[in-house]
């Protein structure tokens, strides 16, 4: 491929809903060996949480993710600063869920 050749970019189609995106303020992580199952839950106080989006991925596209992720975390704290979380970070404000966000 010649130098000033660029690989075509990808077209993806995003309807206007989801282009809107799901708030998300609790993600419940489980796994198989066969896949890897992301639940975006939307817990408020006072009400009963709820799953808003599930996302179902093969190992090796959460191993892409996770890397993906810390990348941009990275990018986002060398222009914005570092990200605090509280000491007890794995502590979860809603009784009865496990997992981690």
């Amino acid at each position: 491929m010649e130098e000033n050749k660029k690989a075509p970019e990808a077209q993806i189609q995003m309807t206007d809903e989801v282009a809107q995106g799901v708030y998300s303020n609790l993600a419940i992580i489980t796994h198989s060996h066969a896949e890897f199952i992301l639940d975006f839950v939307n817990a408020l106080p006072g009400a009963l949480p709820r799953v808003k989006s599930r996302i179902v991925m093969t190992p090796e596209h959460a191993k892409r993710l996770l890397l993906a992720l810390s990348g941009n975390v990275t990018k986002y704290e060398q222009n914005f600063g570092k990200i605090h979380l509280p000491e007890e970070s794995n502590t979860i404000a809603f009784p009865g869920i496990k997992g981690e966000a």
